[in-house]
């Protein structure tokens, strides 16, 4: 089989992730809607059409063919479930419930990627907290800000301005700059094999 399903449960948050080695996604056609074969085909590239359908495919595992809707922002949502978040990297996708708040799911493979462009998104004060030169710590610095991005609700963000870490005993605390508020955020950033998993544990505490 070329899928491997695993779920995880950080306290009310449950993370189903499913790894998948290269396989014609055209032959999972039967776990789409109608409207999800559309976007499919239009789709070029196969490592994309195999992304698209494993996402699919896990959505199908875990709500059976409840269609996944998008609001204003892009944030994923299917009706009744509570909130949802969805993220993908190489050979792998996830999906994250959570019934009691709102939450976000990032998945980034381990690379050196990330400490070459820790500039661009660490501030003065986090470059000199944080271990630049080191790739797990780099990604894992990458994926919570994309957590914190996901649950900023808005565009025009800079990461190295608008959404902050620190380091905490079980991860990252994050906050996150809005233009009348900011949001404080608990982050748990862990490896699942060559990828880093991150989500926020807890609901989003708001202060002005």
């Amino acid at each position: 089989m070329p899928f491997r399903q695993e779920i995880l449960q950080i306290n009310s948050v449950s993370i189903h992730l499913l790894e998948f080695d290269e396989f014609e996604p055209s032959t999972y056609l039967d776990q789409l809607t109608d409207h999800e074969k559309e976007r499919f085909f239009s789709f070029g590239h196969p490592k994309r059409r195999r992304e698209f359908a494993a996402t699919r495919i896990l959505r199908h595992r875990v709500f059976g063919f409840k269609h996944i809707h998008y609001d204003q922002n892009g944030a994923p949502y299917i009706e009744d479930e509570g909130f949802i978040s969805i993220s993908h990297a190489n050979g792998i996708v996830g999906i994250a419930l959570c019934k009691d708040f709102r939450i976000g799911l990032d998945l980034e493979t381990i690379d050196q990627k990330a400490v070459r462009l820790s500039s661009k998104f660490l501030s003065i004060e986090e470059s000199l907290e944080f271990n630049t030169k080191n790739a797990i710590e780099m990604t894992s610095a990458w994926s919570a800000k994309e957590v914190l991005y996901k649950l900023a609700g808005r565009k025009e963000i800079l990461f190295k301005n608008h959404l902050l870490l620190k380091k905490d005993s079980n991860g990252y605390a994050g906050t996150i700059h809005n233009k009348d508020h900011f949001l404080k955020v608990k982050l748990r950033s862990f490896t699942f094999g060559d990828t880093i998993v991150s989500i926020n544990s807890e609901a989003c505490e708001k202060f002005n």
